[in-house]
């Protein structure tokens, strides 16, 4: 038994064909949790592909209603060692987004595996079948050549509305604590920093979503009788806005962003280089908030986007002043930040700026900012595993600049939180022609293995020294 024979074991079951089988045979499940028609779908894929699986590897499984989508259940399993020093909770989803089946390009379909050059064309390759598939084939051969121990118990979490914004999946862990308790968590989701680098991340930034509304009266008028007479909700809105958001992106709101930047933060952002791929776009200096580099822009800070702005017909604009005007925006926001008040806190910025004329209402379902210390001996642990089997330092984010449901493990369950994406920027996630590197998924598996198998051999020592840790006296 060793961790080289690990690796060589999952390498041959890429090489021979066995994971793209496998990785085929799930993507072929059209589970498109948009759409509302899907529910047996989500649960056949569980029920007769995911648990089905983890039985061959030892595991039992239950699938558990969610609590408030009748939709999207979810499906619990456990390993369970006699003697096992701790264990490990993962997590994957096994929805997808709509396959828009007619945009993508000729000879490709969504729910086929497209081989083309080092691109594996398939809806949910990169998100997120590709990914659990990779961690549950690597689990597999760890404990295949650990003679079927790992020394440490295993759990899995995987739910099929994370596409619609994860719903009842904390309740479902909040109902569900008590057989869900673990020591750390280990999972697989978004794109690594660039396709060359390996990229571990320890939470994620929280978002919230909100609409301005302006609307001053019934019906248009038109602009050659009453401009310069009527107000235009148009213009009303975009200084609305301008009141926020400067006009390089700096938000100007009071409170809005954290007091500052921690230097451990810092420090783990130090190396990390942005853009620069073939499919990347050009990045724009001198965008956001000044002083910071690119990466703390998007890792270690708050940003206030505007996605959508309507005013009047835009498709066939008519001589006439609009009655109203929409603008859809989004907070994107880090830890440290006043969470619960940033809604609160722009109602108030508006007001005070002229703008009480600007309807204000929160969209969507938020998620809370959640980063796990980067000096955590999980983190320290992590980085030498991947460094170990790739022979070069991961990139290590504090956060993704995107947003997971990462607070219903770091804060409901209350575990140290580390993922290890997958895929890579350019992956078209959510658009037609998703993909992923047949060279990074490889790679992947290879890293993916050689941490399950040090789980093994180092886990014990690295819960002992972080349980001192925390118990010092400060």
């Amino acid at each position: 038994m060793s961790r080289t024979l690990a690796i060589d074991q999952v390498l041959a079951s890429f090489d021979d064909g066995r994971f793209f089988a496998t990785l085929s045979r799930r993507v072929a499940f059209r589970t498109e949790s948009q759409d509302g028609a899907c529910g047996p779908i989500l649960r056949s894929y569980l029920h007769d592909e995911i648990a089905t699986s983890l039985a061959a590897l030892g595991f039992t499984s239950r699938i558990v209603d969610n609590p408030v989508s009748e939709r999207s259940p979810f499906l619990l399993a456990e390993r369970i060692e006699s003697g096992a020093a701790f264990t490990l909770l993962t997590y994957g989803h096994g929805d997808v987004v709509r396959g828009y089946d007619a945009q993508w390009a000729a000879g490709r379909s969504p729910w086929t595996i497209s081989v083309e050059g080092n691109r594996w064309y398939g809806r949910g390759t990169a998100d997120n079948k590709g990914q659990h598939t990779i961690n549950l084939a690597a689990l597999e051969q760890v404990l295949a050549a650990r003679g079927g121990r790992l020394g440490y118990n295993v759990k899995v979490i995987l739910e099929t509305g994370e596409e619609t914004g994860s719903p009842g999946l904390d309740e479902m862990c909040t109902r569900h604590r008590d057989a869900l308790a673990a020591d750390v968590f280990l999972a697989s989701d978004g794109p690594r920093v660039r396709a060359s680098r390996p990229t571990m991340f320890l939470g994620s930034r929280g978002v919230c979503n909100f609409d301005l509304h302006v609307k001053l009266r019934e019906g248009g008028h038109h602009s050659g009788n009453w401009g310069g007479l009527l107000s235009n909700p148009g213009v009303r809105l975009a200084h609305a806005i301008a009141s926020l958001v400067d006009a390089h992106g700096r938000i100007l709101v009071p409170g809005l962003c954290p007091a500052a930047l921690p230097e451990s933060v810092r420090a783990a952002l130090k190396d990390i280089h942005l853009g620069g791929g073939p499919d990347d776009p050009e990045v724009d200096t001198d965008w956001g908030e000044p002083g910071l580099s690119p990466a703390e822009r998007v890792f270690a800070w708050n940003t206030l986007e505007v996605l959508a702005f309507t005013t009047g017909n835009p498709a066939m604009p008519v001589n006439a002043i609009p009655p109203e005007a929409r603008a859809h925006c989004q907070m994107r926001f880090v830890v440290g930040s006043d969470a619960a008040n940033l809604l609160a806190r722009i109602r108030e910025r508006l007001d005070e700026a002229g703008f009480s004329d600007v309807e204000m209402r929160a969209s969507g379902s938020p998620m809370a900012a959640t980063r796990l210390d980067p000096e955590d001996e999980w983190v320290h642990w992590g980085v030498t595993s991947i460094e170990r089997t790739t022979g070069a330092r991961p990139a290590l984010l504090p956060n993704i600049g995107g947003s997971l449901p990462n607070d219903v493990f770091a804060r409901t369950l209350g575990l140290p939180t580390l993922w290890v994406p997958h895929s890579y920027p350019a992956c078209s996630q959510h658009a037609p022609n998703e993909h992923i590197l047949a060279d990074v998924t490889r790679e992947a598996l290879r890293i993916m293995t050689g941490m399950f198998w040090d789980l093994g051999e180092e886990g014990r020592q690295v819960m002992g020294t972080r349980a001192r840790r925390l118990t010092r006296p400060s």
